[in-house]
């Protein structure tokens, strides 16, 4: 398939634009992979399979801690932006983003600027590069940082911690769970944040999620992304700026707004995955034809700066926002299907999450194993991902992005780019089709009941194949086929006993 690359002007009065992918294309989070494992899944998988990019853990040196196993959040308290992480070495970072970028698959670096690690962490050599380090002092030689650059003189709260998130002076100048606040209003602290930074542009790096971005001042991060340097000319357009998306979590309950940040880069909107998850769960009286309205309408902002994940690493583990309405691999039947929507949907800019099992523990609603990290060796160093001769992953790694159905869909995705949102139908309840103009059509059953319906697709006469069941493979289906007639017309047929209840079709998949 095409992916179309655009240079996006973004109201920063600084002549500033960046470099992200059309909305067509979907970002995988390869949550906790092996540098040399995204390599080879960049050239075997991604680029074949029309990925657009691939978010990274964060890839500079943190601390280890024993639990007594590792946890994934070591990784979001560094110790220095030495390039050595839990997932490689700097070479092998440097080596997978330059195959990923030579197929065309970006890479969006995982970064973590608003603190160092916890004030808990002690000190000495504790840490993936072995850097020395003193959390109780707050130094760190490595970057260099010293005490004077952190926000304690700033914090007004009795612990140093935030306590209400309802001051937006606690909730941005005093600490994180502990974790120890940078002073980002200082030269030098800027200074540190955006060599780093600029490091992984010069690497290739196409642009950054950057954590935390609610417990930052927008104008810091203004200053910051102003001074980020070009994309290498070697994999993309003269001129061109990192792309940056923000996670803000911003449910409307707090006087930090998400829009705040809207004018510095895109946001994830951590609304989609809580909303979506209560439509597909039939919460609150939410029935699937509600999503006729789907987008600004429901509180959400602008499409062209959300980022929408049906889950993320931390709330498929109950951790920042949605609670229990958030659909996961756990649930594959649901997952599946909102997968579907979302990635048939024209809102946003999408990201698919690519996890790794746990033994689960739920105690009072809470997953008292959500800190366990990824499959590992018992010296704690992480697991490769191995492939099955089906493409699954084995050893503990779900890859719900190797899954066929979330596959064919960011497949389906990337064909009806640009296309609008058109031939709504739905029953008053919870089974609802709608297409993407004269390329794709999707039909979703929800309901306790089958769905036999005959609906206006928008598509050429012909037969195709349905993208869920099988796909066109070699001039045939080997899944279900839908035939199209000289009004675009379609008779659908749908179990609401199915293991995966929708048919998706498009233009590449008639035969």
């Amino acid at each position: 398939f095409m992916y179309y690359w655009c240079l996006l002007a973004l109201g920063f009065g600084l002549g500033f634009s960046q470099y992200c992918s059309q909305q067509g294309g979907s970002i995988v989070h390869l949550f906790e992979w092996r540098w040399s494992d995204i390599a080879d899944e960049c050239e075997r998988y991604l680029a074949p399979n029309g990925f657009a990019g691939v978010q990274i853990s964060p890839p500079s040196e943190h601390v280890v801690v024993s639990k007594p196993h590792r946890p994934w959040w070591e990784r979001y308290q560094p110790v220095s932006y030495n390039l050595c992480s839990r997932s490689g070495t700097e070479q092998e970072l440097k080596n997978m983003i330059t195959r990923c970028n030579n197929v065309g698959v970006r890479i969006y670096a995982d970064i973590v600027i608003n603190h160092m690690c916890a004030s808990d962490a002690g000190e000495g050599r504790h840490s993936t590069c072995g850097s020395y380090f003193n959390a109780i002092r707050e130094e760190f030689p490595s970057v260099p940082y010293s005490a004077t650059d952190f926000n304690d003189d700033k914090c007004t709260s009795r612990s140093g911690n935030i306590e209400n998130y309802q001051d937006i002076y606690q909730v941005r100048n005093c600490r994180l769970l502990g974790l120890l606040d940078l002073a980002l209003e200082k030269e030098h602290v800027r200074g540190r944040v955006i060599h780093y930074m600029n490091s992984l542009v010069d690497m290739g790096v196409a642009g950054f999620r950057v954590d935390a971005c609610k417990h930052m001042w927008p104008n810091d991060l203004k200053v910051i992304y102003g001074q980020l340097r070009d994309l290498s000319p070697k994999w993309f357009p003269k001129g061109s700026k990192p792309l940056i998306y923000q996670e803000v979590i911003d449910l409307g309950d707090e006087p930090i707004k998400a829009s705040e940040y809207h004018s510095l880069g895109h946001v994830t909107e951590f609304k989609y995955s809580t909303l979506l998850g209560s439509v597909f769960r039939k919460r609150n009286g939410y029935k699937l034809s509600n999503l006729r309205t789907w987008g600004e309408s429901w509180g959400l902002m602008p499409s062209d700066k959300a980022i929408v994940f049906v889950d993320n690493h931390d709330n498929q583990r109950g951790h920042g926002a949605g609670g229990a309405s958030i659909l996961t691999f756990w649930e594959p039947r649901l997952y599946k299907m909102a997968m579907a929507f979302m990635l048939a949907h024209p809102y946003g800019m999408t990201r698919v999450m690519s996890s790794y099992r746990w033994d689960r523990h739920i105690v009072n609603g809470k997953d008292e194993n959500d800190w366990v990290g990824p499959p590992s060796y018992p010296d704690g160093s992480t697991k490769p991902v191995p492939i099955s001769p089906v493409g699954s992953c084995l050893d503990g790694w779900v890859c719900e992005h190797r899954w066929p159905q979330i596959r064919n869909m960011v497949s389906f995705r990337s064909i009806v780019n640009g296309q609008p949102f058109s031939n709504w139908w739905d029953n008053g309840a919870n089974q609802i089709a709608f297409g993407r103009g004269d390329r794709g059509f999707i039909i979703i059953n929800n309901d306790e009941c089958p769905l036999d319906a005959t609906l206006k697709t928008g598509l050429a006469p012909g037969t195709y194949c349905d993208v869920i069941s099988g796909q066109k493979t070699e001039g045939h289906c080997t899944g279900k086929q839908v035939t199209v007639d000289t009004s675009g017309r379609a008779h659908f047929s749908i179990s609401h006993t199915d293991q995966e209840p929708f048919i998706a079709i498009h233009t590449h998949s008639k035969l």
